[in-house]
């Protein structure tokens, strides 16, 4: 069974985005996950959603859709 949740690091092990950028995105309250001690823990099946749909909206010339 695939993990939920994974820190920051291993996300970007996955390739989805650098460490860096997943940084800069938890740093303006858009990355999806949870605050677990001083680990931020990324719900990755939300990021890929996420990002999905700002693909879609940007190719298809729609605004971005900014939750929360």
């Amino acid at each position: 069974m695939e993990q939920k949740f994974l820190t920051i690091r291993q996300t970007a092990a996955t390739g989805i985005l650098s460490e860096h950028h997943l940084r800069l995105l938890e740093k303006q309250g858009r990355l999806p996950g949870i605050r677990s001690g001083n680990r931020f823990l990324v719900n990755v099946p939300i990021l890929v959603e996420q990002l999905d749909l700002e693909s879609l909206a940007h190719a298809s010339g729609q605004p971005q859709v900014q939750e929360g």
